[in-house]
């Protein structure tokens, strides 16, 4: 495929009316030139994604994260010597108008080899980074410039049962609503490790209790809140599970209430999980499955915080690693990292099925979905 940047960005930003659109920015895991991250439009009413352009060629740029103030836009990067250290690292991006091309303000090491997943508390002023080959996790200072400050860095240690186990792996890490309190999600460990964060000078602490466990070998990824803050989602990557919890806001407890197969009745293959999200009304969930390459779909009790499984769509690629719901929660765009396509799919906002809407672009490796307002 080819790309160039603000040439191709420019005649791209005023091919689609901004009121109908927003913006669509893809990490990707691709490799010399196509590394970095891609920009789409998405046409919000009818669907279409329009053709993407490279809009950073940054290598490393698995998973990219948007500010909420949309001006800035933050990226794990690939492993560099820091003072002689071999550490990961992440990056800072402003984002330029009226293209949306991007123009890095500034790197900083991630605190542990491997940065995979980044994140940004409620208050708009810290990043939250986790390391998977390292096995820790960071919250970094967001400046009025939006440059990154060095991280604050919480060590993991550990193991579990599956061969993919023997020692910590942390894939994510997320506040809750208030931005009192962080949970990272170890694979290595099947612990979801709790802290206390303060938002103000950017620190983590271990919480008491310190973690939750998960099931022996089950390989905990992602970690997703309710939209209504009473309850958490965790993807369980190594056994192919979902696992639901009510939360304690005031102290920051979660406790276990259900887990869920994320594959049919029946289904032998390989697969491993990746992606969970909700919908912004929080009344269904998804989960992606590499291997058996679905979306499974779960619908949500507002009491409870339960599933109850609806079924399964075929992301039309294989192993989709990520996947994103736009703002209005009208549609999910499934990102196959291996097949190098992005699908876009139709959410019945009664049922939670997905409808494919015909719309498809190609994408390098794409890994991460994220979204942001169009200017």
């Amino acid at each position: 495929m080819k790309t160039v940047l603000l040439g191709a960005a420019l005649l791209f930003a005023g091919t689609v009316s901004a009121v109908d659109t927003c913006r669509v920015y893809f990490g990707t895991v691709a490799k010399q030139d196509q590394s970095g991250i891609y920009m789409a439009l998405l046409d919000v009413k009818t669907g279409y994604l329009a053709q993407p352009v490279q809009v950073s060629r940054s290598t490393g740029t698995g998973f990219v994260v948007l500010h909420p103030g949309g001006r800035y836009l933050y990226s794990t990067g690939a492993d560099v010597g820091f003072d002689g250290v071999k550490t990961g690292s992440v990056k800072a991006f402003q984002i330029l108008e009226p293209e949306g091309i991007l123009t890095e303000i500034n790197t900083q090491p991630s605190g542990g080899i491997g940065a995979c997943y980044a994140s940004i508390d409620p208050s708009g002023k810290n990043l939250l980074a986790a390391n998977y080959t390292g096995g820790s996790c960071a919250a970094l200072r967001i400046q009025s410039d939006g440059s990154l400050s060095p991280a604050s860095v919480q060590q993991h240690s550990g193991s579990s049962i599956h061969k993919r186990q023997t020692q910590a792996r942390t894939h994510s890490i997320r506040c809750d609503a208030a931005g009192r309190f962080a949970f990272a999600a170890d694979l290595g460990m099947d612990k979801i490790m709790a802290y206390r964060f303060d938002p103000i000078s950017g620190t983590l602490s271990p919480n008491e209790p310190p973690f939750i466990a998960t099931e022996p070998g089950g390989g905990p990824r992602h970690f997703i809140f309710h939209p209504s803050g009473k309850f958490a989602y965790v993807s369980l990557e190594l056994s192919s599970k979902v696992v639901a919890f009510q939360y304690d806001a005031k102290n920051g407890v979660l406790s276990e209430i259900q887990t869920l197969s994320t594959l049919p009745v029946g289904f032998v293959g390989e697969n491993t999980t990746a992606e969970i999200l909700t919908t912004p009304d929080g009344r269904f969930l998804y989960v992606s499955n590499r291997g058996h390459n679905s979306l499974a779909i779960f619908a949500i009790d507002a009491a409870s915080g339960k599933l109850t499984a609806v079924g399964h769509e075929p992301t039309r690629g294989e192993v989709p690693r990520g996947f994103g719901i736009d703002p209005t929660g009208t549609f999910l765009l499934a990102a196959n990292q291996k097949t190098g396509n992005v699908v876009v799919f139709r959410i019945h906002r009664e049922t939670g099925a997905l409808e494919f809407t015909g719309s498809e672009i190609a994408v390098p490796a794409p890994t991460c979905v994220s979204f942001s307002a169009a200017p």
